[in-house]
Parts: structure tokens; sequence; C-alpha cells
């Protein structure tokens, strides 16, 4: 049941959760999130992010709520500050050869204050170090986190952090958490070590790459290590649905999209149609007759059954028409500041249809929502009644 409420009369539960996917450049996006969420007065317990979801996920936790923005918009624009806005025709072919030519600037220089090219070639640095297995060099990025964030407040703060990252040598996913350990930028590095461009990072004496490479979300760590009933923005930032492509362009647009989409959107639905099913099983559980409650397997499933409430909104990035393959890449100015205002946009439009949602938390319900034609609409569950 709801404890609390926002400034958009929206109930919020026991936690509030913002949950920030991979997409490097698009990372801005989630910025324009956040920056609308704290307008509309949504106070939050926990952020988990992976790849740049970690990078901004840790300047909302180090710093205060009033403040983050602001960190965050120093950090958007930094990183966006060697490719400043360029006067172009306003048409969608002159936008996508501005953003395609971004793009390569990027591959070739780097990026300000995040990443940049290493002087010698890999295949010239000593084998099996992180120089000999990347192109780029991240210490950049290692300075700018440490400028934007107070990594005291992230450790002993308000608000969690969880951070996710697979370990080179075995495969094995694993989230950083500060209800658990200390956390500090090579935490945060490791997240976001994206093979073969970023180096691995090394953490008590484990290599560790980008959390992507295995979940995109960090959903799935949230929900399971929660007791409370809970609200999650998810942040997405490749869409499930999309046209079919007309040339290569598109199709290696399209391809990253399903690839990084699906494994989210499976892993979401999955979740609240379990809560659901949860819910179901309680229901029948408490029809039994007095004589089977102390059946060994009936307090076994009573033991499995989670009936906390557990409502997702999902706030999907829908590139324009220009954005092709490489937007999560190109960081120009112009692309940073369209990124960061489509993100403002999509909590607009879910708040247009808030009731849907206030609804299903004050009645402790589990539902999942996601932005449709400019509007927040339920997600079907086949099957699964409430």
């Amino acid at each position: 049941m709801p404890r609390r409420a926002a400034r958009a009369a929206l109930p919020l539960p026991d936690l509030v959760v913002l949950v920030l996917q991979g997409g490097g450049a698009l990372g801005a996006f989630q910025a324009g999130v956040y920056e609308a969420l704290i307008e509309l007065g949504i106070e939050l317990d926990w952020v988990a992010g992976i790849s740049i979801g970690a990078v901004n996920a840790a300047i909302i936790a180090g710093n205060e709520r009033d403040q983050a923005v602001g960190k965050m918009r120093e950090f958007w624009e930094g990183v966006s500050s060697a490719l400043p806005s360029l006067l172009t025709v306003d048409n969608d072919w002159a936008r996508e050869w501005a953003h395609m030519a971004a793009a390569g600037q990027v591959a070739a220089f780097g990026v300000p204050g995040f990443f940049i090219p290493r002087v010698l070639p890999p295949a010239f640095a000593a084998r099996q170090t992180p120089e000999a297995v990347s192109f780029y060099d991240t210490a950049p990025l290692v300075a700018t986190l440490d400028r934007l964030v107070d990594w005291d407040r992230v450790n002993n703060g308000k608000v969690r952090l969880s951070v996710g990252a697979v370990a080179v040598e075995t495969g094995n996913f694993r989230y950083f958490d500060t209800k658990l350990e200390t956390l500090d930028a090579r935490h945060i590095l490791a997240s976001g070590a994206l093979p073969p461009g970023l180096p691995p990072v090394e953490i008590d004496g484990i290599w560790y790459w980008d959390g992507g490479l295995v979940s995109n979300t960090p959903l799935e760590h949230v929900v399971e290590s929660a007791n409370e009933d809970m609200l999650v923005f998810q942040v997405d930032l490749f869409p499930a649905r999309g046209d079919r492509p007309h040339d290569m362009e598109e199709a290696w647009s399209r391809e990253k999209d399903i690839r990084f989409s699906s494994r989210t959107r499976r892993i979401s639905d999955g979740l609240v149609r379990r809560r659901k099913e949860h819910r179901l099983i309680d229901r029948m559980l408490q029809k039994l007759p007095p004589e089977f409650a102390d059946l060994s397997e009936v307090k076994a499933v009573r033991k499995m059954v989670d009936c906390k409430a557990l409502n997702v909104v999902q706030l999907i990035h829908e590139p324009p028409a220009w954005q092709t393959g490489a937007r999560d890449f190109e960081f120009s100015r112009s692309t940073m500041e369209v990124n960061w205002a489509l993100g403002r946009d999509a909590v607009e439009a879910a708040m247009k249809d808030g009731h849907l949602l206030a609804d299903s938390i004050a009645e402790g319900r589990s539902d999942s929502f996601a932005v449709q034609s400019n509007a927040l609409r339920p997600k079907a569950e086949p099957g699964v009644p409430e």
C-alpha cells in the first residue's frame, strides 16, 4: 500500500527505484527522465544501472537530490563538448549525415572526460593486460567521476546504488551494491567496460567487463533483493518494436534494438507475471481446508510465494528517424540535447494517464506499464488474471 505521495498526485509505495539500462550516448535520455521525475517530486530510494546507466546512477546517488541534475548536466555537456551543435538543414537526411560524421569523430578521437584512444595499438602492448585487449583508455572517466560524485554519500547516503558487471574469466554476472560493500569509480568503470573498445577493470584480482554482455537491465537484481511493495521506473534505451529496415544502416540499427531490448522485455514482463501468479497461488492457499494447512508441501509453497506489489513503468527511448545504429556512440551536443528532451517527454506522456498507475499502486496490484502512442498503457498479460 502507498506510504507517501509525489506532487504529481501519485501515491508512492515503500520502495521507489530507478533502473537504468546500458546504451552509451543514449544515456542522456536517462538524464532527462530523472530531471522530470524530480520535478514531479518523486523521491528515489534506490537507483540501479548497467554501463552508462551505472554512470548516471552514481551521479544520482552521489549528490543531493537538488544538485544531482546539475551534476548530470555537467557530465553530459562535458562529454559532448568536442562536438558542439552544428547548423544543418532541418531534414532527416542532413541530420543523419551529421549524426554519422559525429560518430566517426568519436571513434577516431574518443570522448572528452570519458575515453581517449591509446597511443600504441593493442598489438604493441604486453599480452594479457588491459592495454592489450582494448582500443581506448578510460582514465579520463575516473577523474570525471571523482569530480562529480561524492563517494561518501554513495556509500552512506539515503539512495542505494547497484551496478552490474560480468567476470571475464568465468562469465558470471555480479552486482556491486552499496548495501553490501563499498563502491568507488572502479565499480562504475567495470559496469561499462564494453570490449573491445574499453578495457576490463580489475577488482579484487578479477577482471570485469560491461554487465550488458549478460543482461542490459538490473531489474531482476532489484526485485529479488527487495521485500517491500515497489514502484520501478525502468528506462530502456532500445525499443523492441520498429519498422522493417530499408537498407544496411537501418538493419544495423534494428539488429541492435532487438538484441538489447529482447532480454530486457523478457525479464521485466516475467517478473511482473510471476508476482501475479504468486498472488493467485496465495488466494488458492487461503481457500484450502484447515486440515491441509500443516502439510509440509503447503508450508513450503507458502514460503515461496511473494505477494508484494510490483509496478513497473517502462520509459522507452524512441529514436528519431535520423538516428542510426551509431546512436549509442554519437556524443554530439545537438543529439545529446535531443535525447535529454525525449527523456522528459517520456515522463510527461506517462503522467498523462498517471491515474492508471496510481490506481494500481493504491490497490496493491502488480502491473507493467509502457508509454505507447504518447500515453501510458498497461501491458497485456494473457492468461494471468489479477
